[in-house]
């Protein structure tokens, strides 16, 4: 059981941290180019933020949405919880 859990610690240590150490290193030569990675994750959730208020927008403006107080129970005003 040492063995395999030996095995676990080298996989993680020497295989999947590499791109984690790599981006440390670089950070203290290149504090922006290591924050790139972050830039890009921010680009990224940006643009899915706009796609989606533009699709909540499309379906707003073509009133495919039921908006009743029927259509969901915490919308009534004698609302059973």
């Amino acid at each position: 059981m040492k063995d395999f859990l030996d095995l676990i610690a080298s996989l993680f240590e020497d295989v999947l941290f590499l791109p984690f150490d790599a981006l440390r290193e670089l950070e203290l030569s290149a504090w922006f180019a290591a924050n790139g990675l972050n830039w890009i994750f921010m680009i990224i959730a940006a643009v899915a933020f706009v796609y989606w208020m533009l699709q909540l927008k499309k379906f707003n403006e073509n009133n495919e949405e039921d908006r009743s107080t029927k259509a969901h129970t915490f919308l009534g005003k004698n609302a059973q919880y």
